[in-house]
């Protein structure tokens, strides 16, 4: 059985990112085995004044950041709970990114775009997430997938 609503919610409020680098709008599913998010990507997005002036793409790097958000982050905020590990403050966390791999782009992200991005646990162990993602448009069309991993420390 998966998350109910007030919990999504509760992992999505714990995400470390904020505005202007925060790629994940809601949590639509979440479960021990896998996560779907969604995000809009806005016309007025940072990164679309230079990339490219007058036919704004989404980069490769700022999907990459939008799939472990959901894929690394989000996923693995909700399994350490579940093994019961106590809240930390947001404030305090970062995430680093241990393993991005076979990463393939297969079409554009456009200003406007909402994306779904789902992840599947590979492995959960010692704090360390790693996930097959795939990032899609709404209609089913594949943008983007790879494999990540990452690990949450708190900051001293």
């Amino acid at each position: 059985m998966g998350a109910d609503a007030a919990t999504r919610k509760e992992i999505l409020d714990r995400i470390p990112q904020q505005s202007p680098f925060r790629f994940i709008d809601e949590i639509l599913e979440l479960d021990d085995d896998h996560v779907v998010g969604a995000y809009r990507f806005r016309e007025d997005e940072f990164f679309y004044r230079g990339h490219f002036p007058g036919y704004p793409v989404t980069p490769g790097v700022i999907l990459v950041e939008a799939m472990a958000q959901t894929g690394v982050v989000a996923f693995g905020l909700y399994l350490l709970s579940r093994q019961g590990a106590s809240p930390q403050d947001p404030a305090r966390m970062v995430t680093l990114f241990t393993l991005i791999d076979n990463v393939e782009f297969a079409e554009i992200v456009r200003p406007g775009d909402r994306v779904l991005v789902r992840g599947e646990k590979i492995y959960f162990r010692k704090g360390s997430l790693k996930t097959a993602v795939r990032m899609t448009r709404e209609d089913g069309l594949l943008l983007c997938s790879g494999t990540l991993a990452g690990m949450g420390v708190v900051k001293e």
